[in-house]
């Protein structure tokens, strides 16, 4: 049975390496599905129009992606199926023949660009910058650049796609740079339904949970850190976000050890269940180490 994975594109990208990734673990065939927004990989989700779907959740440097927190806690009926973490390098890359010297012009997405500001600084100093639309589209424009002045700044995987040639590597200002990127389908939360590569993962399980309060007053946090703490639960991120119902309504996005199906777990939500308006278990699911 052919499954299909819904990623955000465009390729060449980290989340197109993410999706090969998931796709390549199964031992099926499967189909990937490039989509222009997150939104529209959970639209495909969830209207059944692709069987998983692959999207960035967390950068280490900007932080949570919000419209991923937004829609699995809102929006969305899919539950994250496992999730891996990629290490972020950003690539010169030019036309197969072309020297730093010749260069007047760096091509690729304005966070990639913002994150090489200083070698850029330090390198090409009199190079203008141009923004593009993803790190992908940087390397395709400067490989379409006749002149051979325009480089791009991108993943390695781009430049072997596209036929580009690596003549500086790991240019960012700071290293450690990293995405955590999940693998999302509408399929319950025991992951029975995941392909036997992935359970067979040797990953820790981890659960995300989704927790809205019934009204603003003191103490909720304390109480819910409690219930954790009561339970021996260790809690690996907290983060509140707005419930877009009104100003100042927030709701706690909370990462956890264990399985949502764990004795010590199930007791600290059941707990919570009594307490708050509600408790969404986003996924139960396993971290898996990346390879290319």
């Amino acid at each position: 049975m052919n499954q299909t994975y819904a990623y955000l594109g465009p390729q060449g990208t980290y989340s197109h390496e993410a999706a090969l990734f998931f796709l390549r673990r199964e031992e099926s065939k499967g189909e990937l599905i490039e989509c222009p927004t997150i939104s529209e990989v959970f639209d495909l989700v969830d209207r059944g129009r692709s069987t998983y779907g692959v999207i960035p959740i967390e950068n280490s440097l900007e932080g949570g992606v919000n419209e991923t927190l937004d829609a699995l806690a809102f929006t969305s009926g899919a539950h994250i199926l496992a999730e891996t973490v990629i290490d972020i390098h950003h690539n010169l890359i030019v036309p197969k023949g072309t020297e730093v010297a010749q260069l007047t012009t760096i091509a690729s997405h304005p966070q990639a660009l913002g994150q090489t500001r200083r070698w850029l600084l330090s390198n090409l100093p009199a190079a203008i910058t141009k923004a593009t639309t993803s790190t992908a589209e940087g390397v395709r424009c400067a490989l379409a650049d006749e002149t051979g002045t325009t480089a791009g700044i991108g993943t390695a995987f781009a430049a072997e796609l596209f036929g580009g040639t690596v003549i500086r590597e790991q240019i960012e200002d700071h290293f450690g740079n990293q995405t955590c990127f999940v693998l999302v389908g509408n399929r319950p939360v025991d992951n029975r339904s995941v392909g036997d590569a992935t359970r067979r993962s040797s990953g820790a399980p981890k659960t995300s949970l989704a927790l809205f309060m019934k009204e603003d007053r003191p103490g909720t946090l304390l109480m819910i850190l409690a219930e954790f703490g009561y339970a021996g639960v260790n809690l690996t991120k907290i983060q509140s976000r707005p419930t877009k119902r009104a100003l100042g309504d927030y709701m706690f996005w909370i990462d956890i050890d264990g399985h949502a199906d764990d004795l010590n777990v199930r007791t600290a939500l059941d707990c919570l269940r009594l307490k708050l308006r509600d408790v969404k278990v986003v996924g139960s699911y396993p971290m898996i180490s990346f390879s290319k």
